[in-house]
């Protein structure tokens, strides 16, 4: 049946193409020399209908696919010539039609002919008519996105246009939580959206857009319609649960204003049918628009994240989420001189997990099994997380602009979790019941403040710095049937060992540079800098035990505790150069460091001084205006931050301790990237290659002893270089106007050293992933993407295989009737065949809205196959992890939503 109606829609589509024909042609100047990027459409004298356009490639063709025996009126643009009108009358065959524009054309004509077009080109900006898009069945920003050519939405929300992320995203030019996309793509109203604008080579600060490279920094603008604005829009939905044996429910109110003076966006969602407007994985990569102002410097200081490896489960990919959000947005022009901004996000969730799972611990250096460990594991999380961030910037004048802000992150996790293990060494078995307990209330401020000044047109200044607070306090607890490791004054023989850890991690990081840039001709300049990275870290911890008779034994030897203060300094002075030369652009440069480290502990200290340059070099060739090749090389000190100094004992779980090391010296990383970048708007062809080689010496590594399935580890620097070379790349394209199709490839080589059971163990993965898929954009026709995706993991000749067909269809109907369905299929399977599993999930819904309503009737089914659980796996450079976990069940909501 499914194959059938498959069937059924790709000969729907075969007769379309038989009842076009086709014109083409060449755009040219009144010299006959070809005209990149004109603007040709074909609106039909009976319809009054635009039914075809296109934009000339840079030899001025054009292609059109029109209806036989029709009359067309041609409409031809071009920015700086007089636009022209031809009358046409199509025949049966296929025709020719060359059309040779004239210079002096009236700006404003050529704006307003622009704005018809489904998609145009000025400058660095791309801009999508989202009309020209929509078939009826959209419903937010990234059901519009996801029909536009180029541009790809993942499932978490991020943007790519070009190969590239999307980082800025805004509403008539004023900043939609910025940070991140996801909240914009999954509630903007798709019926608001007028123009969709795309902004390569963005750069918040014009002051530097001339002077620095942004080649990959990419930022999108929603433009509403004029009936959206000044006006309050939105809708509020609200659901219930059909035929569950729990009640379900779906509350979602999301309102908007937007004025020339002011913005507000409130956001909420209370449900408990497993929709997560913001995950955790979301709230830690939250930046809120915060840039790497240090990215330039030459060295790699990293505050890595105390968190106790609470699991991050998304949407559907957990057994049970209960989830309550609520977000507001606001930006104010103070004056024409003066804006603020900001946001608050405060999200509160309950999540069920179920978990099977397997751990293999590989022999050094082999494939061979040194011991296992399967687990059954319940696990019950609640999440409280909170965001809020105030900007302000003050710009009186070109030559000058003032930017201020701040972003607090508060949280509080806690884990409950009970598990049966059965560990397996020597081809004995072990089984014991285990509880553990994770809490965890880090907070963190942010603070970001720029100056830029234009002395004269050539001599540019600009002031940054940032200052980072954080506090970390993660408790944890494990009560375990078996003593799993031997600890200076522990307390043996205990009917169950009863573990806790207190630990309590402070960290001050004070980011400042200044750059000078120095024009020595409108295509060159000299960029000086002198900037310095301050930490102040503490590290605190101790672990206790509780014995059976509930009395506290503190385990105070200095090998279970930590009182370490960190001090990290690195001054340098970097000098670029950027240069223009035809097609190309090199910007070679080099950082000259000075470093001091100091670690205090055990009533001693260790210090560190030593010098360093580093060079770095960026070379870009612009092929053409849409076409370029880049190439990046950069020599980079990496360090390492107070966690993996402190030499006293710290728990990463029930099985594993680890202990600092505070000798550790950095590492020195060579990294050389190379992206090949193509972007056709003749016919939409997207061509995106990108390969990076890392080699990495003196790499901090892992010693590991492993005592069955039980580990203990500490750092130390490899005398061997690790390894990373990664690539990927993708294909696509538009046909004939309605169709879309690509293919995509990602690849990823490492090879690790570290030590284990005191043996040298270099390990090597390799991970591939193929992805191909097409799809059709009808406005009267159902609409279908067909797609493929299939994974190959290599770990250590343990091989993972996962692949996927899906499909989406998608239909508007009667004036009134929304159908939209996906599906996806899963096999996952390893080399061995011992792992050998299918899984299936399939959606739909059916929205009612006649048009002109405010309401809007929707019936939606979630998981309807009721799929019970998911696979994976993992590799760890000692281990693999193979495992299931439970999904929620099928979800069947009707809801009824109101549109203001």
């Amino acid at each position: 049946m499914k194959k059938s109606i498959i069937l059924a829609l790709f000969f729907i589509t075969s007769i379309s193409f038989s009842q076009s024909i086709k014109l083409e042609g060449i755009i040219t100047d009144s010299k006959s020399v070809g005209l990149e990027m004109a603007n040709v459409m074909a609106v039909n004298q009976v319809t009054k209908a635009m039914d075809s356009y296109a934009i000339t490639n840079d030899k001025g063709k054009y292609i059109l696919n029109l209806k036989p025996n029709t009359s067309y009126v041609l409409k031809v643009s071009y920015l700086g010539m007089q636009n022209k009108e031809l009358a046409i009358v199509t025949t049966t065959e296929n025709s020719s039609n060359n059309i040779a524009l004239e210079e002096g054309g009236i700006e404003l004509d050529g704006v307003e002919i622009v704005r018809e077009m489904p998609v145009s080109i000025k400058g660095d900006t791309i801009v999508y008519n989202g009309d020209s898009f929509k078939t009826g069945t959209e419903r937010k920003l990234e059901d519009l996105l996801k029909k536009l050519p180029g541009v790809e939405v993942n499932a978490d929300g991020e943007i790519e246009v070009e190969g590239k992320k999307v980082t800025k995203l805004m509403v008539e030019g004023k900043d939609f939580f910025d940070g991140d996309t996801k909240l914009g793509v999954k509630n903007i109203p798709a019926d608001a959206i007028d123009k969709i604008q795309v902004l390569r080579n963005y750069n918040e600060n014009s002051i530097l857009k001339g002077v620095e490279n942004n080649q990959d920094n990419v930022a999108m603008n929603i433009k509403l319609k004029s009936g959206k604005k000044n006006f309050w829009f939105g809708d509020m939905t609200a659901g219930i649960g059909v035929a569950h044996k729990e009640s379900r429910y779906l509350i979602n109110p999301k309102l908007f204003y937007y004025s020339p003076k002011y913005s507000i966006n409130l956001i909420s969602n209370f449900n408990n049918i497993g929709e997560l407007p913001l995950t955790v994985q979301d709230y830690f990569k939250f930046t809120g628009g915060f840039r790497g102002m240090m990215q330039k410097g030459g060295s790699s200081f990293t505050v890595s994240s105390n968190d106790l490896g609470i699991s991050l489960l998304r949407n559907n990919r957990a057994k049970d989420i209960e989830t309550q959000f609520g977000a507001t947005n606001f930006s104010y022009n103070v004056n024409k001189a003066w804006s603020l901004s900001g946001f608050g996000i405060i999200s509160s969730s309950l999540t069920d997990l179920e978990t099977k799972s397997q751990t293999n611990i590989l022999q050094p250096n082999s494939s061979e099994i040194l011991s296992t460990e399967n687990r059954q594991e319940v696990a019950l999380q609640k999440s409280n997380l909170g965001l809020f961030k105030l900007s302000s910037s003050y710009k009186p004048s070109t030559k000058f602009q003032f930017d201020y802000d701040i972003l607090t992150k508060l949280s509080q996790q806690d884990e409950n979790n009970s598990l049966l293990r059965e560990s397996i060494v020597n081809n004995n078995s072990q089984t014991e019941i285990i509880s553990t307990l994770k809490k965890q209330d880090p907070i963190s401020a942010n603070q970001n403040l720029s100056l830029y000044y234009t002395q004269s047109d050539k001599n540019i200044f600009a002031f940054e710095m940032q200052h980072l607070y954080q506090e970390e306090d993660p408790f944890y607890n494990a009560n375990l049937q078996s003593q799993p490791f031997s600890l200076a004054g522990y307390t043996s023989g205990q009917n169950r060992n009863d573990i806790n850890q207190n630990r309590f991690v402070k960290t001050n990081k004070l980011d400042a540079k200044l750059d000078y840039y120095y024009m020595l001709t409108p295509k060159s300049n000299i960029n000086v800098t002198l900037g310095n990275t301050y930490s102040n870290q503490n590290f605190n911890s101790g672990i206790f035990q509780v014995l059976d008779n509930e009395t506290v034994n503190n385990l105070d030897d200095v090998t279970n505790t930590n009182d370490v203060n960190y001090n990290f300094n690195d001054t340098f002075l970097g000098l670029h150069y950027k240069i223009l030369s035809g097609k190309f652009t090199f910007t070679p440069g080099v950082s000259l460091h000075s470093y001091n480290m100091t670690n205090e502990q055990l009533g001693t200290s260790n210090s560190q001084d030593f010098f360093r340059a580093l060079p770095d070099f960026l070379a870009i060739y612009q092929i053409k205006k849409a076409e370029s090749l880049t190439y990046n090389f950069s020599y980079t000190n990496n360090f390492t931050d107070i966690n993996q100094l402190a030499e006293g004992y710290v728990f990463s779980n029930y099985n594993s301790l680890t202990k600092g090391n505070r000798t550790l010296e950095n590492a020195t990383a060579q990294v050389h990237s190379l992206r090949y970048f193509k972007y056709n708007m003749f016919n939409f062809e997207n061509i995106n290659a990108f390969a990076t080689y890392s080699k990495r010496v003196d790499a901090i590594k892992t010693r590991a002893v492993f005592n069955g399935v039980n580990q203990t580890s500490s750092p130390f620097n490899s005398d061997f270089a690790d390894e990373t070379l990664s690539g990927n790349g993708s294909y696509g394209r538009s046909f004939l106007k309605n169709y879309k199709a690509s293919l995509g490839a990602n690849l990823n080589w490492s090879k690790f050293n570290n030590i284990q059971n005191n043996v040298l163990s270099t390990n090597e993965s390799f991970t591939q992933s193929y992805t191909v898929k097409a799809s059709t954009n009808y406005k009267n026709m159902p609409n279908l993407e067909l797609g493929y995706n299939v994974v190959k993991n290599d770990y250590n000749n343990s091989t993972f295989y996962t692949e996927k067909p899906f499909a989406r269809l998608d239909y508007f109907f009667l004036k009134s009737f929304s159908f939209v369905s996906e599906f996806e299929f899963y096999h996952y399977y390893n080399n061995a065949k011992t792992v050998n599993n299918e899984y299936d999930f399939l959606s739909a819904s059916l929205i009612y809205q006649k048009k002109g309503s405010k309401l809007e009737y929707k019936v939606s089914g979630t998981n309807l196959l009721n799929t019970t659980s998911l696979n994976d796996d993992s590799f760890s450079q000692f281990s693999t992890r193979t495992s299931q976990y439970t999904v929620q069940p099928r979800y069947v909501i009707f809801s009824l939503k109101y549109n203001l």
